[in-house]
């Protein structure tokens, strides 16, 4: 499975926005410069996180993304399925059933064995996700990064 360049950026910006004072907001053109990402781009990818519920966007000087809820609260799962959707990567088209090769319709009443082990699969993929929140991923950070962060983007320590 490969997923858009758009999913790592979600997924860092999300981080990034993690390790700062809940209280703060930060701007796309911030968010971009600090990882050297288109900013309209990015700023469509990052509403689609807001439309999520997972971040909150204000307007005006002051303006910019925070998150909505504690990063106990957000899972990678759910930032990826923002910008991505939920549809399984697999579609099985029945290909068993055409060409030259192609099975009796009696043999093909059950879903293929190929259908059901790539949606095992995206199963387990969404589970493993879902079990991991934004603070968790906070926690493996080396201890620096957050202040680091919040230097880099908000002139803060």
């Amino acid at each position: 499975m490969k997923l858009p360049v758009s999913t790592e950026w979600v997924l860092h910006c999300a981080t990034t926005l993690a390790q700062l004072d809940p209280r703060t907001a930060v701007s796309t053109p911030q968010l971009a410069r600090y990882y050297d990402l288109p900013a309209p781009y990015l700023a469509k990818q990052l509403q689609a996180l807001v439309r999520a519920g997972l971040l909150t966007a204000n307007t005006g000087p002051r303006g910019g993304f925070r998150l909505a809820r504690p990063a106990s609260g957000i899972t990678l799962l759910e930032i990826v399925e923002a910008v991505d959707g939920p549809s399984p990567p697999y579609e099985c088209r029945e290909i068993r059933q055409q060409g030259r090769g192609a099975l009796p319709p009696e043999d093909c009443r059950r879903t293929c064995v190929l259908a059901e082990k790539m949606a095992d699969a995206h199963e387990a993929w969404r589970a493993s996700l879902a079990g991991v929140t934004l603070a968790d991923v906070l926690a493996t950070l080396p201890a620096s990064a957050p202040a680091r962060t919040r230097r880099l983007l908000t002139g803060s320590a």
